[in-house]
């Protein structure tokens, strides 16, 4: 029996769910959630906790980000957190955070004044709390980003690849490589309905120590979300500007204009039509 021939009760706003993916108008069975909502929400829990605990395909992945960034070494660096699992990265953030030792013998000395660092910027792609988020948006966002930026000087660093991180660890990794500014491209915690959400930290000058105020997001990069061509503009803009005025975070503004203000320049708010 459908619901519409059941004792389920219409939501008037029903109309309103066209327009985004929270859990709006979602009718009522007496005083309870109808069958069919109450099973898409344990479904979408269940694919948060599954993009949790995901392993990250470093290998495949790999492959994907040399193809989409054309120019640099074809050897893009695998590297780990000090969170030796995955059970102890989500129990001990901090271990998150910073390096094991493997991975710090194998980057370069670390570099200390701006003219001491080689590199304009690096590009640091760890799973986060979404290995799904970083295998599926990864690559097509750098690619978005490469075509910007290639006609401009700017210096790459060598790509990494961090297993069991958090965004701090791009501090330690963007210091060790000699870069003068670091992109941290990571899964963010997922949601209900966005189990595949990519974030986007810049540092300047990053180094062991910093805290997020030192940082700029850049947020839901995905194909259901930010638009991978809106999220290159907008990091592009950041990356130019932070180069320009050697700083970061807090006191560098995103100033520039949506694709989906112009998109949605001279129609009405919906609400009143």
């Amino acid at each position: 029996m459908s619901e519409k021939q059941s004792s389920v009760t219409a939501n008037p706003w029903a109309a309103l769910r066209q327009f985004t993916d929270a859990r709006i108008a979602l009718g009522r069975s007496g005083v309870s959630l109808p069958t069919s909502a109450h099973l898409a929400f344990q479904l979408a829990h269940a694919q948060a906790r599954d993009a949790v605990h995901r392993g990250l395909d470093g290998p495949a992945l790999s492959e994907h980000l040399s193809a989409a960034w054309p120019g640099l070494p074809s050897t893009v660096l695998q590297l780990h957190s000090a969170a030796t699992d995955r059970n102890h990265y989500l129990q001990r953030p901090d271990l998150g955070r910073r390096l094991d030792l493997a991975s710090r013998d194998l980057l370069a000395p670390s570099k200390g004044t701006l003219e001491e660092r080689p590199f304009d910027v690096a590009f640091v792609i760890a799973d986060g709390l979404s290995a799904l988020a970083i295998e599926q948006n990864a690559a097509p966002f750098l690619a978005a980003l490469h075509q910007r930026m290639a006609g401009e000087d700017w210096k790459v660093a060598p790509l990494c690849v961090v297993r069991q991180a958090r965004v701090a660890i791009g501090d330690e990794i963007g210091q060790a490589l000699g870069a003068k500014a670091v992109v941290v491209l990571i899964g963010e915690r997922p949601g209900l309905s966005s189990p595949d959400s990519m974030g986007l930290y810049l540092t300047w000058m990053p180094r062991v120590g910093l805290t997020d105020a030192s940082r700029n997001c850049i947020s839901n990069v995905r194909p259901a979300g930010l638009a991978y061509g809106e999220a290159a503009y907008k990091l592009h803009f950041l990356l130019t500007e932070s180069r320009q005025r050697q700083l970061s975070g807090v006191e560098l503004k995103d100033e520039t204009a949506t694709a989906a203000t112009a998109l949605n320049a001279g129609h009405g708010n919906f609400l009143l039509k």
